[in-house]
């Protein structure tokens, strides 16, 4: 049967699960929600029960325009109340994180959340750029692996080091948030503009200027 995206974010929203293992989930039980949360919870892959795995559906949508409008970006921060929705440490957190977003330009959530075929085009660039640097062929596989996975952590939000605070990374930043509000907030989708995209820039000189800009604010 057909599993939509939207109830594999639904149920990735509830148990804090990987969205490939909400997606084996709910194939696994025909679809049906609350088995797929069962399921979870028997492999271990659930925290259903736990602050990071309770229903988040209210919150806000915020957005960030960085300069004269050169780069914009739209993100939605759930939340289990609108109470919290309205907290000034939520509030500060999706600032910061919307701000972050423009600065750091990833291109998912989370890495569960990226296009296999874009990590499979990934690869292959790797992959024939090995070989040209002289690579063992038994290697190849191994370095290459490597590369992507440090490439996936660049791209995905949740695995970047923070801009204001490059020690932590944003799912550290969000614990932290969930253990200081005491309900959980989940990050779970955003749009990032730029005016010219496609026109390069260092992503460090960007990052710094969005993060002066924002300290002067």
């Amino acid at each position: 049967m057909s599993i939509t995206a939207a109830k594999v974010q639904e149920l990735r929203a509830k148990t804090s699960a990987g969205m490939m293992d909400c997606k084996k989930a709910l194939e696994a039980t025909s679809g049906d929600f609350e088995k797929a949360v069962d399921w979870l919870r028997q492999k271990g892959l659930s925290s259903a029960g736990k602050k990071a795995g309770r229903i988040a559906a209210e919150g806000s949508v915020v957005s960030y325009i960085h300069g004269e409008g050169r780069v914009g970006v739209l993100l939605e921060v759930n939340s289990e109340t609108d109470f919290v929705a309205r907290n000034e440490g939520f509030k500060a957190f999706t600032k910061d994180i919307a701000m972050h977003i423009a600065a750091t330009a990833p291109i998912a959530v989370s890495s569960d959340e990226l296009d296999q075929n874009l990590i499979a085009r990934e690869r292959e660039v790797l992959m024939a750029k090995a070989r040209e640097q002289g690579k063992k062929e038994d290697m190849l596989a191994k370095i290459v692996d490597g590369q992507i996975k440090k490439w996936m952590a660049d791209v995905a939000l949740l695995e970047q080091p923070f801009v204001k605070n490059p020690d932590i990374k944003i799912s550290d930043y969000l614990k932290q948030t969930i253990a200081t509000i005491g309900e959980n907030i989940v990050i779970r989708r955003f749009v990032r503009f730029e005016l010219g995209e496609g026109i390069e820039k260092k992503k460090e000189d960007f990052a710094a200027e969005v993060a002066a800009a924002q300290g002067s604010n």
